[in-house]
């Protein structure tokens, strides 16, 4: 119900903190907002979210223009299809499944065009899943590197969505692996990549994420209800 929206963001807000208070650092709730309307967003927003993540370029447009995410920061959390690039770059303030080099490109030329830089996350595909998009974990390290020479860009850290085992352990050690990628990333100081960020942990597993080093989670269903596709 629409009504729980506001209670449910209240909880996870609470749950998020009490997991980030065990693991000794701070962490962001993105609010996976797809398939709900700018009111949820709203309700959301007056529970206490500060973050919202769109999966949809469509709807991210829509709700941009009703101004269901002023106040907070928005975020693209799909797969960005390239020619939809110009519809979301200086509207996101951050691009999270960027997936290849040709796609941090092609940021990094709307964004110059603009007179900005777009913040990014790189997408690493952890499970090796042929059905989902992001850069295999080997591949991710030379997108790294090349964000030096790209204008227009900054690289703030990584994100994933491991494979849905339904087995606790093996998703802890796919969250273990992205960490492993993401301080080894770090340590090499690559230019415009600063590394802050390590977004992983959705409904089920957020605080597993939290406990495994994420500091960004984007949490759909436990705020907004599950989601009915037609």
């Amino acid at each position: 119900m629409t009504d729980a929206v506001f209670e449910n963001a209240k909880a996870v807000l609470a749950r998020v903190e009490a997991a980030a208070q065990r693991a000794g650092h701070p962490v962001t709730l993105v609010a996976a907002s797809k398939m709900n309307d700018a009111a949820r967003v709203r309700l959301a927003f007056d529970a206490g979210v500060r973050a919202f993540g769109e999966n949809r370029v469509q709807e991210l447009e829509e709700k941009y223009a009703q101004g269901a995410y002023a106040g907070a920061a928005l975020h693209f959390i799909g797969h960005l299809q390239k020619n939809k690039v110009k519809n979301v770059v200086g509207k996101a303030d951050l691009i999270e499944s960027v997936d290849s080099l040709e796609l941090l490109e092609l940021i990094g030329r709307r964004a110059q065009a603009l007179g900005i830089t777009q913040r990014v996350l790189l997408e690493v595909n952890i499970g090796r899943e042929p059905s989902k998009t992001g850069a295999m974990p080997e591949a991710v390290p030379a997108m790294a590197a090349a964000a030096g020479s790209i204008a227009g860009i900054e690289v703030l850290g990584l994100m994933t969505i491991p494979p849905n085992t339904g087995d606790r352990e093996k998703n802890i050690q796919y969250f273990v692996q992205t960490r492993n990628l993401f301080v080894d990333i770090r340590a090499k100081k690559y230019d415009n990549v600063t590394m802050s960020i390590l977004s992983m942990g959705m409904s089920a597993d957020y605080e597993d994420a939290i406990a495994c080093g994420a500091n960004m989670v984007r949490v759909g269903s436990a705020i907004f209800g599950q989601r009915h596709y037609t």
